[in-house]
C-alpha cells in the first residue's frame, strides 16, 4: 500500500508540472518530457501513471499541441523563419509532450501487466493519434504556414544540409498525406487514416493478449529436458500446458520427439489472433487501397513503398525474384542433404516435402547427429547475464562507448532492467536503455526496439538524451539454473541492441530525424550488420561462457557451427522472400482480397519447394509487420544486403578496431534519418554497394 501511495504522488505531480507547462511562456523547445531523459528517477516518473491519470493528461497535452500550433499558423508570412516555424513543427512531431506521452501510453499498451492500464493506454493512444492527423498530418492551414516559409523565407537563411532534407522530405510528406486535395476530399483522408490507425492498434494487441495453450501428457513430450518439462504449469489432472511464447514454441518445435506435439502446437501458434485479425486485416486492406487510390496512387504498395531506397514495387519484385531464382538452387541442395537421413517420428508428404511442423525439428536432428551441435548444450554457454554483459563489451571496444547498469524495480515490471549508455570516458550521458527481456501475460510477444525521447541536440548545442525500450521474450531464470540463450536469441538481443545504438548515437538537431527514423528499407541495416559478429571465431569466444564451469565455447564446437552457417540459407531466403511477397500482395491493386488465399499463392512460389502447406494455418493473423511495415517487409532483405557489404568493409580492420567503429557512427548511425541513405552507403564504403557479399555469405 505504502509503495502504490508513493505512485500515486509522482504520477500526480508529473501530471501537475507538464500541465503546468502549458502555461509557462510558449517556445519552441517547450517539453517538460524531454527533461525526464536525464534523471532515472524521471524516467520512472514517466510510467508511473496510474489509469485514472491517463486521460486527464492526454487532454492536458493535447491543449498544449494546439496552442503550438495556433501559434505556428498566426505568425505573419514575412516574419517566418526556420526557427518560429519549420524547427517548432518538427519539435511537435518528435519531442514535445503530446508525441512524447503517445510513445508512453503505446509502451504501456504493449508491456504493463495490468490489462484495465492497457485498455486506458489502448484509449489513449488512439485520441493522441487521432488528433495529429487531424490537427498536424491533414492540418491545411498549417500546410500552408509551412509552405510559406518553404516557398519564400527558407533562401533567406542560411540552413544546414540536415535543415534543407527535412524541409524537403517535410514538403514531401504533406503531399503524401493529401494536402493538395479539396477540402472534401481530405475530409475523406483523415476519416480513412483514423479508421486505419484503430484497426492496427486492434490487429496489433490481439497478438499480444493472444495467451492459448495446449495440453499434453508426460509422454507426448518426449525428447524435452527434464529442466524445461518441470518449469511448465500443469493442470489439475496432471496434464502439461505449452504456450504460444517463441522461448515455448522454438523449444518444442525442434525437440520434441512428439509429431502429434509438434503439430498441436504449431496449428495453435500458426492462429494466433485469428479469427479476430482475419476480420481486422481485411477492412485494413480495404481502407489502405481506398485511401492509396484518393491520394493519387495506383495501390497501397506503390503509395508506401514511393520514397524508399527502393521507390516502387516493380523494382523490390524484380529484386525477390532475383533471390528466389538464386534461393531455389541452394534449397534443392538443403533438401537433397536433410532427407537422406530423418527422424523416426517424421514422415515426408506426398511430394516427397517435410511438414512445417517437422522442418525445425529435422534441422536440429542433422545438426546433432552429423555435427555433434546440440543447440540446448550450445545454449549452456550464453547464461544471460554474462551474454549481455560480453555484448556491451563489443560495443564498447568497437563504438567507444560505456555502460552502466541501474539497479531499480520501480518501473511497470520488477523485471525491467535500466542501462545507461555514457561517453568513453563514462562522463557525458548518451542515452538510457530499458530492457524488458521476458514473456509474460498480455505482453507484446516478438521482439522490438521503441523510442520514447529521441536522441537530440537543440538549437543551443545541447544534447537531449535518448530512453527508449528494448522488448524481447526470452526464457525466463528457473530456480536450478539461470535464462540460457539459444543462438537465435542471442542473434535477437544483438539485433534489437542494434536499434537502440542507432537511436542512440544517431544524434541529430533535427529531432524527427533522429536515430532510426530513417528508410523503413535501410532502418534494418545497422541491427542485421551487427548480427554478423556472430559468426566470427574470436567474438564466438570471447562472449561465450558455460553457466557452471565458466569455460568458453571450445574451439572444435565454434569450428562446426560456422561451418553449419549455411545448412538452410536458401530456405532462410526462400522463406524471407515469401514474407515480403505476401505483404506485397496484401496491399497491391485490388481493395477486397483474402489474405488466406493471398497466403496460398505466396508460399506456392517460394517455400513450397522444401516444406508442404498447412491448410488450416493462419498465420498472417499474426504477421504484426503487415501494419507497421505494410509492403515494405522486404526492407529486411533489401538492407540485409547491404549490411553484408558495410560488414565485410569493417572485417578488414578488425571487429574490435575503434577507428573503423568511429567512421561507421560518422558515416552511418552517426546520421540517423537526416540524409539519403545510399549517400551514407556511399561516403562509407567509397564507392556504389554491391550485393557480392551477400551472396558469397548465403551461399547463393
Amino acid at each position: 500500500m505504502k509503495k502504490y501511495n508513493s505512485y500515486r504522488i509522482v504520477s500526480a505531480i508529473f501530471v501537475l508540472i507538464v500541465c503546468l507547462s502549458y502555461f509557462s511562456k510558449p517556445t519552441a523547445q517547450d517539453s517538460i518530457m524531454v527533461t525526464k531523459a536525464f534523471d532515472i528517477d524521471a524516467i520512472v516518473s514517466l510510467f508511473a501513471l496510474q489509469k485514472d491519470d491517463i486521460l486527464p493528461m492526454v487532454d492536458c497535452v493535447i491543449k498544449q499541441a494546439q496552442e503550438k500550433i495556433d501559434g505556428l499558423i498566426q505568425i505573419p508570412s514575412s516574419e517566418r523563419t526556420f526557427s518560429n516555424t519549420a524547427k517548432v513543427l518538427d519539435e511537435l512531431v518528435s519531442i514535445s509532450n503530446v508525441t512524447i506521452f503517445q510513445r508512453i501510453c503505446e509502451a504501456l499498451e504493449l508491456l504493463n501487466p495490468d490489462k484495465d492500464m492497457r485498455d486506458v493506454a489502448h484509449d489513449a493512444s488512439i485520441k493522441i493519434q487521432q488528433f495529429l492527423i487531424e490537427s498536424v498530418a491533414t492540418n491545411k492551414r498549417l500546410y500552408n504556414a509551412f509552405m510559406e516559409y518553404a516557398a519564400e523565407q527558407k533562401e533567406n537563411e542560411d540552413l544546414s544540409d540536415e535543415q534543407r532534407y527535412f524541409l524537403n522530405d517535410t514538403i514531401d510528406s504533406f503531399k503524401r498525406e493529401g494536402l493538395h486535395l479539396s477540402d472534401e476530399q481530405l475530409e475523406k483522408v483523415t476519416l480513412l487514416q483514423n479508421d486505419l490507425f484503430v484497426l492496427s492498434a486492434h490487429f496489433e494487441r490481439a497478438i499480444a493478449e493472444d495467451n492459448r495453450v495446449i495440453t499434453v501428457t508426460r509422454e507426448e513430450l518426449q525428447g524435452l529436458s527434464d529442466s524445461f518439462i518441470t518449469s511448465l504449469t500443469q493442470t489439475e489432472d496432471g496434464l502439461y500446458t505449452l504456450g504460444v511464447d517463441y522461448p515455448t514454441y522454438f523449444r518444442v518445435m525442434e525437440q520434441c520427439a512428439v509429431e502429434d506435439t509438434r503439430k498441436k502446437l504449431l496449428h495453435a501458434f500458426s492462429n494466433r489472433a485469428y479469427p479476430d485479425n482475419d476480420t481486422a486485416l481485411k477492412a485494413i486492406i480495404e481502407k489502405r487501397d481506398q485511401l492509396a487510390r484518393m491520394l493519387g496512387y495506383e495501390d497501397f504498395s506503390h503509395y508506401n513503398i514511393d520514397g524508399q531506397m527502393a521507390h516502387s514495387p516493380e523494382r523490390v519484385h524484380a529484386f525477390l525474384n532475383n533471390l528466389i531464382e538464386r534461393s531455389l538452387i541452394k534449397v534443392a541442395q538443403e533438401k537433397d542433404l536433410l532427407t537422406q537421413d530423418i527422424p523416426q517420428s517424421v514422415m515426408l508428404d506426398q511430394n516427397g516435402r517435410f511438414n512445417p511442423w517437422d522442418f525445425a525439428y529435422v534441422e536440429a536432428y542433422y545438426k546433432k547427429k552429423y555435427a555433434a551441435i546440440d543447440e540446448q548444450k550450445v545454449a549452456e554457454y550464453f547464461s544471460m547475464e554474462k551474454t549481455i554483459e560480453a555484448l556491451l563489451d563489443i560495443y564498447r571496444q568497437f563504438l567507444s562507448i560505456e555502460f552502466k547498469e541501474i539497479e531499480d524495480t520501480r518501473l511497470w515490471h520488477p523485471d525491467v532492467r535500466i542501462v545507461q549508455v555514457l561517453s568513453k570516458d563514462g562522463v557525458t550521458l548518451l542515452g538510457t536503455l530499458l530492457l524488458d527481456l521476458y514473456p509474460r501475460s498480455g505482453k507484446y510477444s516478438h521482439a522490438a526496439h521503441t523510442t520514447i525521447i529521441p536522441s537530440t541536440i537543440t538549437e543551443n548545442g545541447d544534447h537531449i538524451p535518448e530512453v527508449s525500450i528494448v522488448i524481447a521474450n526470452f526464457t525466463k531464470s528457473t530456480d536450478t539454473q539461470p535464462s540460457l540463450l539459444k543462438r537465435d536469441e542471442v542473434r535477437t538481443f544483438f539485433h534489437e541492441f542494434g536499434h537502440a545504438l542507432h537511436a542512440v548515437l544517431g544524434r541529430t538537431t533535427v529531432a524527427s530525424l533522429s536515430g532510426t527514423h530513417t528508410k523503413t528499407d535501410f532502418v534494418e541495416l545497422p541491427s542485421q550488420m551487427l548480427e554478423e559478429w556472430l559468426w566470427d571465431k574470436t567474438i564466438l569466444k570471447k562472449i561465450s561462457s558455460h553457466y557452471i564451469t565458466g569455460e568458453a565455447l571450445p574451439d572444435e564446437m565454434i569450428d562446426k557451427i560456422i561451418s553449419l552457417k549455411n545448412l538452410t540459407s536458401g530456405f532462410w531466403v526462400l522463406r524471407q522472400c515469401y514474407l515480403s511477397k505476401l505483404a506485397l500482395a496484401c496491399f497491391e491493386r485490388g481493395e477486397h482480397k483474402d489474405p488466406h488465399v493471398l497466403t496460398k499463392t505466396m508460399y506456392d512460389i517460394t517455400t513450397a519447394a522444401i516444406m508442404g502447406y498447412y491448410p488450416d494455418s493462419h498465420s498472417y493473423a499474426s504477421f504484426g509487420h503487415l501494419t507497421g511495415y505494410g509492403a515494405k517487409y522486404y526492407g529486411y532483405l533489401w538492407s540485409k544486403v547491404f549490411a553484408l557489404d558495410i560488414f565485410a568493409e569493417i572485417k578488414k580492420h578488425g571487429l574490435l578496431d575503434p577507428v573503423i567503429g568511429q567512421r561507421y557512427i560518422k558515416e552511418i548511425i552517426g546520421k540517423g534519418g537526416a540524409q539519403d541513405p545510399n549517400e551514407l552507403l556511399y561516403n562509407f564504403l567509397e564507392r556504389e554497394p554491391n550485393s557480392k557479399a551477400f551472396f558469397a555469405d548465403m551461399g547463393l
